[in-house]
């Protein structure tokens, strides 16, 4: 058995050298070789000192197979590292044809999250249709169905868990619904709030399990508390279910003004540069090229930060856009009288404009979407309430007039929807904004019934 001291020339130029030992059939080779050296440089080199006819295959002393189209620094080869040099045919063992399947699997988080979306629609629909069957059968059947969904989904293991977790809620709200649904509108605000408090619970739950922080469960915690609250409001102060759903649509637009601010909630000394008091985050780095000081933060927590918040506010717009589908048409169905139709018809309008110009000022483009869908569900809700109280005549005018108020204001949108960004257009747009909040809190007033209830008093 000899030792040979030798160097090989790199298949990529490094600067930077290791020595390792290669164990082979012809003894024991002693080679310093570059960083940038590959399996098959080693190989060859072992080869031409032995040699031998073939390049040999260099594994570790475990038995573990280098790739030949990685470096051996990337490896994980170090100075003082013995390598064996095989010749003939490998077969890979088991577990490495599994971990390399497993690899081979693309994530693909964007068709996991659709997939989560329709689900959790189809599970609103089947529980709506379990509600309303008026089967106790299929009702039962539908309920432990959705409920072994939920406990399905809340385990936060295997691959796209954060995506699956996020559905859990929904599965146990819509059981809730199909569990607790009675027929008539004086329970719905009790319901409604009982899947609220489910969707919570679960979420809490699911969360308490998870390995990490998931923002999309501490939405669905602080959204389902909330809508809780304002909907046992009504049950238990003998309100009429209109006070819950005007006080959760002025809510939406309110979330729509001010999730931002809530979730890029960055604390102050982690933004301070204790020695140059740098107290914005666009000064604060990692690494400071100077002697002086040193900075707080570094920026891999800077970019957690930014992706933490990211998905907080498009968690909170996905929030909005399901309060403001469920809550419209419920205020519009129950406000029956004149009086209290014109204010629901007005707050539903106005809270639909405060959201639509509320999303120009998101630039994430999930989020923005989201909201905009939120504000036009709204006003299609509106149109479809409208349209339902019309006549036929009445019912044709009414189609052209939309018609042409779409194609005039899909022109306006296309001509100024660059214009945002101006100065002039901001202004116009924040004052616009400001007046529809304003209205609409105007309109809760006369939507909830209190309007009515005091000039009934007086008069």
């Amino acid at each position: 058995m000899s030792d040979v001291v030798s160097e090989v020339t790199p298949s990529s130029g490094s600067a930077a050298t290791i020595a390792i030992s290669v164990h082979g059939p012809v003894g024991v080779m002693d080679l310093v070789v570059p960083i940038g050296a590959t399996p098959v440089d080693v190989g060859r080199a072992y080869a031409d000192q032995a040699g031998m006819s073939g390049i040999p295959l260099l594994q570790t002393p475990l038995g573990e197979h280098l790739r030949a189209d990685r470096a051996l620094a990337e490896m994980g080869v170090e100075s003082g590292t013995v390598l064996i040099a095989a010749t003939g045919v490998r077969r890979a063992r088991a577990s490495d044809d599994d971990t390399h399947a497993t690899q081979a699997v693309p994530e693909t988080p964007e068709v996991a999250a659709v997939v989560t979306v329709l689900a959790a629609g189809a599970a609103a629909l089947s529980a709506w249709y379990a509600a309303r069957a008026g089967n106790d059968v299929l009702r039962t059947v539908t309920v432990g169905v959705l409920m072994a969904s939920a406990l399905a989904a809340a385990l936060p293991w295997g691959r796209h868990a954060r995506q699956r977790t996020s559905a859990a809620p929904a599965f146990a709200a819509a059981a809730a619904f199909a569990a607790f649904f009675e027929p008539g509108d004086h329970l719905m605000a009790a319901v409604v709030a009982v899947g609220a408090l489910a969707a919570a619970l679960t979420a809490a739950i699911t969360r308490a399990m998870a390995p990490g922080r998931d923002q999309v469960l501490t939405v669905w915690i602080v959204v389902g508390s909330v809508v809780f609250g304002v909907c046992a409001m009504s049950p238990l102060m003998e309100w009429n279910a209109r006070v819950s759903w005007a006080v959760l649509m002025v809510l939406a637009m309110l979330g729509a003004r001010f999730a931002p601010s809530l979730a890029v909630d960055v604390p102050d000394e982690a933004l301070l540069d204790l020695d140059r008091l740098a107290v914005t985050a666009w000064s604060a780095r990692d690494k400071s090229t100077g002697r002086r000081g040193r900075l707080v933060i570094p920026e891999p927590a800077m970019r957690r930060l930014v992706a933490d918040a990211t998905r907080t506010v498009t968690a909170s717009c996905a929030a909005i856009l399901l309060v403001t589908a469920v809550a419209s048409p419920l205020l519009l169905s129950s406000a029956t009288i004149d009086l209290d139709r014109i204010g629901a018809r007005c707050l539903t309008f106005f809270a639909g404009a405060a959201i639509l110009l509320a999303a120009r000022q998101y630039r994430h483009v999930a989020a923005r979407r989201l909201l905009r869908a939120a504000g036009l569900s709204c006003w299609l809700w509106l149109i479809a309430f409208e349209v339902g109280d019309l006549s036929t005549t009445w019912l044709t005018w009414a189609l052209v007039v939309l018609t042409l108020l779409g194609l005039i204001s899909l022109a306006a949108a296309v001509a100024t929807g660059r214009g945002w960004r101006s100065v002039w257009w901001s202004r116009r747009a924040e004052v616009a904004e400001g007046l529809t909040g304003a209205l609409a809190f105007a309109s809760t007033v006369v939507a909830s019934g209190l309007f009515r209830a005091l000039w009934e008093m007086t008069s």
